[in-house]
């Protein structure tokens, strides 16, 4: 029997793995929707059927084999250590993300880490962070990556659905030149750029700067070096990063491209031409990594500079943490 729960349900992401589960055709007996109090007893369908949303505070999670927790860093500090006395969780939020004892997961680069499962909590990691790596990963095992510099460019789905809708609200309010107050932006989001995501740190990164590089290390490897500039950009879905690779070893463009279209999760979309490249437009819904600008980095030895596009609810998110159900279920959960 395989039972699976998700915490968070009714939320963006929460909806996300519903789609997934859906699409993959996903092996289950039964499935147990799970929110708030407040959206307790609403419905949600799933292939053709209307599930009803169970009440966190009173569900039963020794029900489910894997809960997925899609709900924010409170509700799995609240709620993941009690869900895995009975079920295998795999939590969506940053809160476990650097605890030694709990794996952090993108199961095409680092599926072996789920062999060290202490506290049956698995991490799924930052949006952005998991599309770096899914595509830094074939390139390390080749060149050995010494240092990164990365740019991204988020789109606001990465805050969740209100900053979505304020998007679209703010845009019309400028169109129609009409003033706009921000609510869950630091300053105007349509038609700008913001660079700020999280709260700022003493040394001046941000938050998301910093789950970046520390979540790189985690997953890929300690040594490599890793500086990130993470800026807010008026797109609803899919983040975008200009990536600066510096290798130990030689490399060659062509040999870039052949790995990085080999590797599992991406997609080479590199034509030097108008139009040839990946956007987020083109990213959303997909469950690939896009690859783009794929050129050699002249101003220092074997250096290298990507594009790098795909859609953060999915790859960053839902998809990652469904991957890692299959890959638990596969290997017929390490024996736990």
């Amino acid at each position: 029997m395989m039972n699976i729960a998700i915490v968070g349900a009714t939320g963006n992401v929460g909806r996300k793995i519903l789609e997934v589960l859906e699409k993959k055709n996903f092996s289950l007996d039964n499935l147990y929707l799970v929110a708030s109090s407040k959206s307790a007893g609403s419905k949600i369908t799933f292939k053709d059927k209307e599930l009803e949303v169970f009440d966190l505070e009173k569900f039963d999670f020794s029900k489910a084999k894997i809960t997925f927790f899609a709900a924010g860093g409170k509700i799995s500090e609240n709620y993941a250590t009690k869900a895995a006395q009975h079920s295998i969780v795999i939590d969506n939020s940053s809160f476990y993300r650097m605890d030694p004892d709990v794996p952090l997961i993108v199961p095409q680069v680092n599926s072996e880490d789920l062999k060290k499962i202490k506290k049956n909590i698995i991490a799924n990691p930052n949006c952005s962070t998991a599309q770096l790596v899914i595509a830094l990963k074939p390139l390390h095992d080749a060149f050995k990556i010494k240092r990164v510099v990365t740019s991204t460019y988020q789109s606001v789905s990465g805050g969740g659905k209100a900053p979505m809708d304020e998007l679209v609200e703010q845009t019309k309010l400028f169109l129609n030149n009409q003033e706009i107050r921000s609510k869950n932006f630091t300053k105007q989001i349509a038609f700008n750029a913001i660079p700020h995501i999280d709260v700022f740190a003493d040394d001046g990164y941000t938050k998301e700067e910093l789950k970046m590089t520390n979540e790189t290390k985690k997953i890929l490897d300690k040594n490599i070096e890793l500086t990130a500039t993470c800026v807010r950009l008026p797109v609803l879905v899919s983040h975008s990063e200009s990536v600066n690779i510096e290798f130990e070893k030689t490399f060659t463009v062509d040999k870039v491209r052949q790995l990085l279209d080999n590797a599992d999760g991406c997609k080479v979309i590199d034509e030097r031409k108008d139009g040839g490249y990946s956007t987020p437009i083109e990213a959303a819904g997909k469950d690939e990594t896009f690859i783009s600008r794929i050129r050699e980095d002249k101003t220092i030895n074997n250096g290298l500079n990507l594009w790098i596009v795909s859609d953060n609810l999915l790859r960053g998110a839902a998809l990652n943490a469904v991957e890692i159900a299959e890959t638990l279920i596969k290997n017929n959960f390490y024996g736990k």
